[in-house]
């Protein structure tokens, strides 16, 4: 893709973190970063014995480097490879793990290191928070999606049988590490998908980045860098005013995800990409808030062409079971009290949270999907 771009340091501040009050982490973003893993770890987390977790795919292909460049900086660490996807993601799974790391001598003077996507990032988290009730955990995301996401903000999780993320706990990183050399080895999908929630964040906080996203063309790769430090920043900031999800403001994040995970759960987790079901979500989202919000149609075309310019669906499959949507819209975690709290858009650059949508609002919007 043709990256070529120098190192940038953002400070992550936290309205109450899990270090302390005005909690502040570093994420650095940039070209190259890999090979310095080892001296950047030594500098923000002095620890000197980690756990790496990470999945198959991205194992194989960055496993040995890091491993390499933490023994030169003298950080013994262990690999701890679990099967690619989603549905690796349980309890059970970072049960074998917490065995595993205790196997490998690793306690509470260690650290955890979470290369991968979104499922690693969660998973990895969780395990860092759990593991001897709470050690550092260092974030390398090897994805878009998890770069300008789920790597931010500190929620981990897992998922059950009932739903995405149904157990999980609130765990800073010490530290994240954007690499987006590692992005040219992804596939056009997969770094597509990361759209998905850079869209999401245009809708609700950003009308400048929408009307970026309208003239973006995918090989302008040398202002992806600037397109990362922006949703980064944009994240944050919204997790700082709320980092608990006590007010409703870090509950705008969730623009699309009640519909989109009720989408992923019911294709199995296997029919769409997490950023795809996203932006099926986003479309939903965008149809209940034109009848709850006055959201003007324009803008919801303008969504829908925009999602397309990077090839996310728009549309459900007609063969797709809409029922199990319903179904499992049911078991999201934002329902409180049997009340469903929807984020709906007024307009491009602005977004609240309502308990006025009801079940047939979003009924009717899956099915005009």
């Amino acid at each position: 893709m043709g990256i070529s771009v120098g190192l940038h340091k953002l400070h992550i501040r936290s309205g109450y973190g899990n270090l302390g009050a005005g909690y502040q982490y570093p994420a650095l973003v940039g070209s190259g970063i890999v090979e310095q893993i080892g001296e950047q770890v030594r500098k923000h987390v002095a620890r000197k014995t980690c756990v790496i977790i990470s999945d198959s795919n991205v194992a194989a292909v960055l496993g040995q480097r890091i491993e390499k460049s933490l023994l030169a900086a003298a950080v013994q660490p262990t690999l701890i490879t679990i099967r690619a996807g989603e549905k690796s993601k349980t309890l059970q799974q970072a049960g074998a793990i917490c065995d595993q790391m205790t196997a490998a001598g690793l306690d509470r003077q260690s650290f955890v290191i979470g290369l991968g996507g979104g499922v690693i990032g969660d998973i990895s988290g969780f395990v860092a928070a759990i593991y001897h009730r709470g050690i550092p955990h260092v974030q390398i995301p090897t994805t878009l999606l998890a770069m300008v996401d789920s790597s931010i903000g500190g929620k981990t999780g897992v998922n059950t049988a009932d739903g995405k993320n149904l157990l999980g706990i609130l765990h800073h990183p010490s530290l994240v590490i954007d690499d987006l050399d590692v992005l040219k080895t992804l596939p056009r999908r997969e770094f597509n998908q990361g759209f998905a929630e850079i869209i999401k964040h245009a809708i609700i906080a950003d009308p400048k980045m929408f009307g970026m996203l309208q003239d973006w063309k995918a090989s302008e790769a040398p202002a992806l860098k600037q397109l990362v430090l922006r949703n980064v920043k944009t994240k944050s900031k919204i997790v700082a005013k709320d980092e608990h999800d006590l007010t409703g403001k870090r509950a705008l994040l969730n623009f699309g995800h009640t519909v989109g995970h009720a989408i992923e759960r019911a294709g199995n987790y296997r029919r769409f990409l997490h950023g795809e079901a996203i932006s099926l979500g986003i479309v939903a989202a965008c149809a209940v808030s034109i009848t709850r919000a006055g959201f003007p149609h324009t803008q919801r075309d303008a969504v829908v062409d925009v999602l397309q310019r990077f090839d996310l669906p728009t549309c459900l499959p007609k063969n797709f079971p809409r029922n199990k949507i319903i179904s499992a819209v049911k078991f999201d975690k934002k329902f409180e009290s049997g009340k469903i709290r929807f984020v709906v858009t007024p307009g491009i650059g602005a977004a609240y949270l309502t308990t006025d949508v009801t079940l047939q609002d979003i009924r009717e919007a899956v099915a005009a999907l």
